[in-house]
């Protein structure tokens, strides 16, 4: 079995899988952070997500009309808990097959363009994170939570993605299913 995080910060959502637990020829993007012992991938609107700050007409284009996606990819040796003492962290167990249905989930969404690797975008917003270019049009109705519960309906849970925008809609689905941190 394998132990995997779902952070929030009471806005935006985060799944967190141990770097050692990753399933081999998935998310090749790892390989940016090959000394991390956790990686955490968060998704989101490719402009806001980024913007060191954002202000509220770039939220509202982010909501109102569909647009292009990143992913957020860190890496780090602190247990997410440590690292997010202000966010909740809750820790779900998934058997090697839920384990790798959700990496696949997670492969997917990087828009690689034909190539091996997504090419990074950027910094991203810790000094251990990059962002990459991704699939799927992030608005009001297809948030950065939506994609955390698609990824880990994917895994198996038996959560509802659609529906799911906000981060406490997520993670009252989920935890009865795992346990805080």
């Amino acid at each position: 079995v394998h132990t995997v995080f779902v952070t929030s910060n009471g806005w935006h959502s985060s799944i967190v899988i141990g770097h050692g637990a990753l399933p081999g020829g998935l998310v090749p993007e790892a390989a940016d952070f090959a000394h991390a012992r956790f990686l955490e991938f968060g998704w989101g609107d490719a402009e806001y997500y980024p913007a060191k700050d954002p202000g509220i007409g770039m939220a509202l284009a982010a909501a109102l009309a569909p647009t292009p996606s990143v992913v957020h990819m860190a890496g780090y040796a602190r247990a997410p808990a440590r690292r997010y003492p202000k966010s909740e962290v809750l820790a779900l167990v998934l058997d090697e097959a839920s384990l790798g249905r959700l990496a696949t989930f997670i492969d997917a969404t990087f828009d690689r363009g034909g190539q091996a690797r997504a090419a990074s975008r950027g910094p991203g917003l810790y000094l251990d994170s990059l962002f990459y270019p991704a699939l799927g049009e992030f608005h009001l109705f297809n948030t950065c939570n939506t994609w955390s519960a698609r990824a880990l309906v994917a895994a198996g849970l038996g959560i509802e993605a659609t529906g799911t925008r906000s981060a406490e809609g997520l993670m009252e689905q989920l935890r009865p299913l795992g346990k805080g941190q």
